[in-house]
């Protein structure tokens, strides 16, 4: 079978609370855990995706206006729909593993990260469409 999720692929997830948001693969378990018994993804995604901004907005708005939420999520391939884009985010790799979901503590000091570094690249005006959310 060809391994369609690497890490780094972008995808979209089909069902659920995230359904029709914009995810990272972060790890594929192509063979599942002994808690997950099925092929599924460790990913994170935008929850909510940052607001549209002007040139007349003034520097406290835009800093409200440019914050990301994201979500970290264990996804069954079945619910995950990919695409051709990919993100390279060097540094996502080692902030999420499956030990994470464990431990809520362990969950929200990764969502922290993530979201540092999703934030930072979206400031930088890379992968502009990742930021945007689907319009269905």
């Amino acid at each position: 079978m060809v391994r369609v999720y690497k890490p780094g692929k972008v995808a979209i997830v089909l069902n659920g609370r995230q359904a029709g948001k914009k995810v990272v693969v972060i790890k594929q378990l192509d063979d599942g855990t002994k808690e997950r018994p099925y092929a599924h993804a460790i990913v994170a995604g935008i929850e909510r995706y940052p607001r549209k901004v002007t040139r007349r907005m003034g520097a406290k708005k835009l800093k409200y206006r440019n914050k990301v939420k994201p979500f970290v999520k264990a996804v069954n391939y079945s619910h995950l729909f990919p695409t051709r884009y990919a993100l390279e985010l060097e540094n996502l790799k080692g902030t999420v593993s499956a030990e994470t979901f464990k431990e809520p503590s362990q969950r929200q000091d990764a969502k922290k990260t993530i979201k540092k570094l999703f934030e930072e690249r979206y400031q930088s005006g890379k992968n502009k469409w990742f930021f945007q959310p689907l319009r269905f």
